[in-house]
């Protein structure tokens, strides 16, 4: 009889679990093959248990909070790494995992790996965000910090036996900035579940009597370039004149207080609705409803690199997507999306209101991003590359 596959660890600091789709999706892959996975993650709000075992997956939560400054920073993260080596350590001693998966950000929890490589234990590195790209978008220059976190990446790389990929692009990182030979890395995109995506009959309610809903789904930090909509919405409703549309923009983040700060002095608070974080039966109702979607992602080096999952969410729903011309922007929509010249809210305006004049290439557009999702970019066709990646390791 073959062996039976060994336990595994994910450490993940960003999002705590289920509410992390990418994580959840990839321990249920593993449980499905036969795995014991444990995964390591912050508490969150509606998700307080400290201990908790889920769908047979065992969930360890460790308090954190969302600091600001770089002695905040500091402070998070070295909190959060003491907390995950504790239970990390508390995990081998119940499970004695032969794999660890790092999922970042922060690029710092190679030092765990590194403890338990002692141990012939493997260490997979789940790349997630580009962290030196994030850096200078987020604090908008170059220095001590900066060198730091390259730093961080590059041991990173060098620690692991094996790292995942959410595009070529970070593909290409790792094997460029990384060192890393082709065969040790995979490309494993964040693609919805087709089994779990339902797209529902429309929430007429949900629009509050306009004819047109339009929904951003996602975080709101200062690389997301929300700030960029709103100043779209108020071409749309501002100098067009448009009062038929309600903007719902869905997801927290550091950002979430200044954008409806911003919202207020644009005089935007009658047509934009800011949701906070909500569930999954929630946002697929909004989904389901909604006119089309959108993703002002700016043209940053750290964006143009990265795939954003809110753009494959609305693609599995049928909705065309108005986003800016961005390369892994492209590789995932296609020609199921209209591109706005990079850096111009106006002409992302427009493109929106093209959308909203042509419900024929609405139709057009959303029938190609769900038939992109139902061909190739689904969740089902990811999880093998997955799967290969922990065998790799293992056989390394």
């Amino acid at each position: 009889m073959p062996n039976k596959p060994p336990a595994v660890c994910i450490i993940v600091e960003n999002l705590t679990v289920p509410f992390d789709r990418r994580v959840w999706q990839e321990a249920c892959a593993l449980r499905d093959a036969g795995y014991r996975v444990s995964v390591i993650c912050p508490q969150g709000r509606g998700f307080q248990k400290s201990r908790q075992t889920l769908d047979g997956i065992e969930i360890y939560r460790h308090r954190i909070w969302e600091a600001s400054g770089t002695l905040g920073y500091f402070l998070e993260y070295g909190w959060a790494l003491t907390a995950e080596f504790i239970l990390a350590l508390r995990v081998y001693v119940r499970t004695r995992f032969r794999v660890l998966q790092a999922c970042n950000p922060p690029d710092t929890i190679f030092l765990i790996g590194l403890f338990f490589k002692l141990f012939g234990v493997r260490f997979i590195f789940d790349h997630h965000d580009l962290n030196p790209e994030l850096f200078e978008a987020k604090f908008r220059r170059r220095g001590f910090g900066y060198k730091l976190v390259c730093w961080a990446e590059r041991l990173t790389f060098r620690t692991a036996n094996v790292s995942i990929a959410t595009n070529e692009s970070y593909r290409e990182v790792a094997m460029v900035r990384g060192g890393m030979n082709r065969k040790q890395t995979f490309v494993v995109r964040s693609c919805p579940d087709l089994t779990r995506v339902r797209k529902q009959a429309p929430h007429p309610e949900l629009m509050e009597g306009h004819r047109y809903l339009i929904v951003y789904l996602g975080v709101m930090g200062p690389q997301d370039g929300i700030d960029l909509w709103l100043h779209s919405i108020a071409t749309i409703t501002n100098e067009q004149k448009r009062s038929d549309i309600l903007f719902v923009l869905i997801g927290a983040g550091t950002e979430l207080p200044f954008l409806k700060s911003l919202a207020a002095q644009l005089g935007l608070e009658g047509c934009t609705r800011f949701t906070g974080r909500i569930c999954d039966e929630e946002v697929a109702a909004y989904l389901s409803t909604a006119t089309l979607g959108i993703a002002p992602d700016p043209a940053t080096p750290m964006n143009d690199k990265s795939t954003m999952n809110k753009i494959l969410e609305y693609m599995a729903f049928g909705l065309p997507v108005v986003l800016y011309d961005l390369t892994e922007g492209r590789r995932s929509a296609g020609d199921a999306a209209l591109y706005a010249r990079n850096g111009d809210p106006d002409d992302f305006a427009q493109k929106v209101l093209s959308l909203l004049d042509s419900e024929s290439l609405r139709a057009e557009l959303g029938g190609r991003g769900r038939k992109r999702i139902e061909e190739s970019l689904n969740w089902d066709n990811e999880k093998q590359a997955l799967l290969e990646a922990y065998a790799m390791a293992l056989r390394d």
